[in-house]
């Protein structure tokens, strides 16, 4: 079980993961679209937790770590994956509606919502005008990413604009339960155990729903792309990932989440496409980060 920390700041290590987390996050963006090219969308996502439970499977037995360590706990990550799942689909069905742009946008709202609810279901995690300028200023940096492809609201994509925020308020709803009732239960390591196993079985059923065709033909490109997502991903980076969520302060952890698609961006144009950095997404970066920074200062101001 782990000891949570309940300082009010994270330390210059966490922030250092975070980033760390948010710079594999953001190629993820890539390895998605890669990988799309050879299986359906919620397909992906299926094959991509079959494969991070084998891994954390294997793991966990390497480690002694108990799958199922009492009936409470294990009724707490049924909930969670489910939460997990229907987020998934939430994604994947509001993209058939509107634009990925506004997707990403109305996805990250998610901080806000952790932020709120942490406020009233958490222990010391409350508001703060620091926070709330902070979030502010960090979520116009995303807003600033893509602001040129919003497009325009209409009858035809406000399903899938409303399907989006409701994914962004299920990420932050698993976020505030797994701190509520797992962080204080349960290792980092079964958290997400629970929260990719209990998700199988819904996602596959959601896959033969949602996508067309599940398998496209094989692609080596597809293949790698395939396994980033599984192993690198859905196991590595969320063993970390889940491991500060039981530690430290869920708000701030999540807030930083908001360099994902900036660091998503640039990965996709500059190291794939070729693309050059341009100075609007160093300016959403700066904005990004100074948010970051009213939130979570160096030091006592």
């Amino acid at each position: 079980m782990n000891v949570q920390a309940t300082g009010k700041r994270l330390p210059l290590s966490a922030v250092l993961i975070m980033l760390s987390l948010c710079i594999v996050w953001g190629a993820n963006m890539a390895a998605i679209k890669i990988s799309s090219e050879m299986l359906a969308p919620v397909f992906s996502a299926f094959t991509r937790s079959v494969l991070a439970t084998i891994c954390l499977a294997l793991w966990m037995r390497m480690r002694k770590i108990p799958f199922f360590p009492d009936r409470v706990t294990v009724l707490h990550g049924v909930v969670v994956g489910l939460l997990f799942a229907v987020e998934f689909g939430c994604i994947y069905m509001g993209m058939k509606y509107t634009l990925a742009s506004r997707a990403y946008l109305l996805l990250y709202t998610h901080p806000f919502f952790v932020a709120l609810g942490g406020h009233y279901l958490l222990h010391q995690d409350k508001l703060s005008a620091r926070k709330v300028v902070g979030l502010c200023l960090a979520f116009g940096g995303v807003a600033l990413l893509f602001a040129k492809d919003w497009g325009e609201l209409s009858v035809e994509t406000l399903p899938g604009d409303l399907l989006f925020l409701f994914g962004g308020f299920l990420w932050a709803a698993t976020s505030i339960y797994v701190k509520k009732y797992l962080a204080v239960r349960a290792e980092g390591v079964q958290t997400l155990f629970y929260h990719l196993c209990f998700s199988i079985p819904l996602l596959l059923p959601m896959s033969l729903i949602i996508d067309e065709k599940i398998y496209l033909g094989f692609s080596w490109p597809g293949f790698w792309a395939q396994l980033y997502q599984g192993v690198i991903v859905a196991f590595a980076s969320y063993v970390v990932w889940f491991e500060m969520l039981h530690r430290h302060t869920a708000s701030l952890l999540t807030a930083y989440t908001f360099f994902a698609p900036v660091f998503g961006v640039a990965i996709s144009g500059w190291f794939i496409l070729g693309e050059p950095v341009t100075g609007g997404l160093l300016i959403c970066l700066v904005m990004v980060a100074s948010g970051m920074v009213v939130m979570n200062p160096p030091k006592a101001v």
